[in-house]
């Protein structure tokens, strides 16, 4: 299993005898869990320390939910459901999540259209539902779980209990009291893991396994990345030089960062990956600013920006070297759309000279160019490359001398919306 990273400039030029002691002080400060916001560590060490029979046990109910519903509803929002859709949409057949149960998200948004065409398409259908919030209190997700609930009383009455699963703190909170009087299964959020970091905790990791996906591969890749990541060497460990090469693109006047991948099924990767950056760095009047595009879609409209637009942005590269099924392009006897020179090519060769065209074009105009480059679509690569994400993440926001860990901004705009709605105590 391997990440390759390769940078448009010269990496080992921007190692500095004092970037390289504050790299090492930074990862003593993880690694000792010493650092700025220390409490919400856990994610580090999480993927070597989870219990086989923790996995198990996600795992038992998952295949619960697969063997008596047709659809799992996942109620919640930002990290609680970004991370697994990421991976639900990464391993799914773009027409096809799984043949034996559809995974629905509700509560990242406020539509009543929404909701309610969701629950006429539930109506002939068995339903469980996964809701997950630390408090029960955030008000996207807890409006969301205020109709539903109510849909599921209505129509399983007393056996709804059986269909709710609550994956809230452990102690307390308003869903956690919920659960221990509706009787509800319980998960845990952990304290000491945020949502963005909280993929393989249970928030991600029981709506993975009921989509039907290998969680134990999971884990296992992003052990794997744990244990290499977790190496100090700024000469080989791709998580450091990722975020030396940000921050020093960052300090080159390049403040935007646009994720760019040719693989649709990426798509929600790149969504988890900007609320991972976005939200951990974006403090203090600091920190990249993180973006995506799609290719070739995108460079038939973002693509002219980017090409000759202003030069404040460097484009980073999301690859995977191979894929399980393909087209070759055949010859045809009229060759009217004049694609015949391209006979005996796949398509996804087609997608890697874009790529090396692109890369060539971008560069030319001024763009400074990052590539990192997965083996293939699989459970282990997707923890591997998620967990080299959030480490990465980590080593970059501490280069900003930032937080990581803490969101101050976004209660920005609840404070102003519960006095617009006239909250009590607003």
């Amino acid at each position: 299993m391997n990440i390759s990273l390769s940078y448009s400039g010269d990496y080992l030029e921007l190692l500095t005898p004092e970037l390289e002691n504050k790299l090492e002080a930074i990862h003593k400060g993880i690694h000792s869990k010493s650092s700025k916001g220390a409490d919400f560590l856990g994610w580090l060490d999480w993927p070597s320390t989870l219990s086989q029979d923790f996995l198990d046990d996600i795992k038992e109910t998952a295949n619960r939910i697969r063997s008596n519903s047709d659809v799992l509803v996942v109620i919640g929002i930002g990290g609680s459901y970004l991370g697994s859709k990421a991976v639900i949409e990464a391993l799914s057949t773009p027409f096809q999540q799984s043949k034996d149960i559809e995974v629905i998200f509700a509560g990242h948004l406020v539509s009543g259209e929404y909701l309610k065409q969701l629950m006429t398409y539930l109506d002939d259908k068995e339903v469980t539902i996964n809701v997950i919030s630390k408090s029960g209190t955030t008000s996207e997700p807890a409006i969301a779980f205020r109709f539903l609930q109510q849909y599921m009383e209505k129509r399983y009455g007393d056996q709804a209990a059986k269909r709710i699963i609550v994956t809230t703190d452990e102690e307390k909170g308003a869903l956690r009291t919920l659960a221990v009087n509706k009787g509800y299964q319980r998960y845990v959020v952990p304290d000491s893991i945020g949502g963005r970091y909280s993929v393989l905790t249970a928030v991600g990791l029981l709506p993975i396994a009921a989509a039907g996906f290998d969680i134990d591969q999971l884990i296992n890749g992003a052990k794997i990345a744990e244990q290499e990541f977790g190496k100090f060497d700024t000469k080989s460990n791709r998580a450091i030089q990722y975020a030396v090469i940000r921050k020093h693109l960052y300090d080159a006047g390049y403040p935007v960062e646009i994720l760019a991948t040719f693989d649709e099924k990426l798509k929600y990767v790149q969504e988890w990956w900007k609320q991972l950056f976005g939200e951990s760095e974006g403090k203090e009047g600091k920190g990249i600013f993180p973006s995506s595009v799609s290719y070739s879609t995108d460079l038939h409209s973002l693509g002219q920006y980017i090409q000759d637009g202003k030069r404040m942005l460097f484009e980073t590269f999301l690859m995977v070297e191979k894929t399980p099924v393909d087209l070759t392009v055949f010859e045809a006897e009229n060759d009217g759309d004049e694609l015949n020179y391209l006979s005996g090519l796949t398509l996804h060769e087609f997608n890697a000279a874009c790529h090396e065209a692109t890369a060539s074009a971008h560069l030319q105009g001024g763009v400074p160019q990052v590539t990192i480059t997965m083996d293939q679509l699989d459970e282990q690569h997707l923890g591997h490359l998620l967990y080299f994400y959030m480490i990465a993440c980590a080593y970059s926001a501490y280069l900003f001398d930032i937080n990581p860990f803490n969101q101050p901004g976004v209660e920005g705009y609840k404070t102003n919306m519960f006095k617009i709605l006239n909250k009590p105590g607003y």
